[in-house]
């Protein structure tokens, strides 16, 4: 690797699938922006950005997600063959390849719960977070499809305005960033099988059996709006369905999303 700032220190890094490949470096502004620009000339599906640290890591509506080394920052570039209104399921299903990965590596008895649309919580605090971009042609089809993942492995940012926690706080055994990347692309690669030759009904009966706040109050801010009501379900095609205090139902792919007590 010959990019400047690639890391020629891989830490032992752990075989990944079949399938994919990993970039690595000490220091990136974002690896969801270097990933968007690697997929744009041509990089393959399955090629993982990772690095140590991000100076401009971001999470949903461009908000500052904390990446300081320690905890785990990576974007997967994908190339599903489906149409861009799918995007949204593939932000669930990665929700759950996680959910999997850390209950199979954490603690027994682990209280995790997956909050729409891409935080994963453990005791109601906030452990990781995944943010989907894409881009589409002119028919609607995806191009590609960037699946960022930040998961704090070792710390958690003390200025958070909600419950954050790490997997060393909650009980993990130490596990290396590449270790937990090779983990994670075994359980995206085979969800990523499943979504693309049954479609979404597995994912989605995954995701409803982790998710937090089913059938409980909510409040969902879209734009200046608030809307309150109460989250129903998550419907086959991967949205929120609410209903609202006045009866009416409402299907939403967007919004901030805020429970009675988180």
């Amino acid at each position: 690797m010959t990019e400047p700032g690639l890391s020629s220190d891989l830490v032992r890094p752990e075989p990944l699938p079949e399938g994919f490949s990993l970039r690595h470096w000490e220091t990136i502004g974002s690896t969801n922006d270097e990933a968007a620009r690697l997929a744009a000339e041509g990089a393959p599906a399955g090629t993982i950005v990772m690095a140590d640290r991000q100076t401009a890591g971001r999470g949903r509506l461009g908000r500052v997600w904390q990446s300081d080394s320690g905890n785990l920052h990576a974007s997967f570039i994908l190339r599903p063959a489906c149409l861009l209104q799918a995007a949204s399921q593939l932000s669930l299903l990665a929700g759950v390849a996680l959910a999997e990965t850390l209950v199979a590596h954490g603690p027994d008895g682990l209280d995790l719960k997956l909050k729409w649309p891409n935080d994963i919580l453990i005791g109601g605090a906030k452990v990781a977070g995944i943010l989907l971009e894409s881009a589409a042609d002119r028919s609607g089809r995806l191009e590609h499809v960037i699946v960022g993942v930040g998961v704090n492995l070792v710390w958690a940012p003390g200025s958070s305005a909600y419950p954050v926690t790490s997997l060393q706080a909650e009980g993990f055994a130490p596990r290396s960033p590449h270790g937990w990347i090779a983990a994670y692309a075994g359980a995206l690669g085979i969800w990523l099988d499943r979504w693309q030759r049954d479609g979404f009904a597995d994912a989605r009966q995954a995701w409803r059996a982790r998710s937090y706040g089913l059938g409980g109050p909510i409040r969902l801010r879209l734009n200046r709006e608030e809307v309150d009501g109460r989250f129903v379900d998550l419907t086959e095609g991967g949205a929120l369905l609410i209903e609202r205090e006045n009866g009416q139902r409402s299907e939403l792919t967007v919004g901030d999303v805020v429970f009675a007590d988180h």
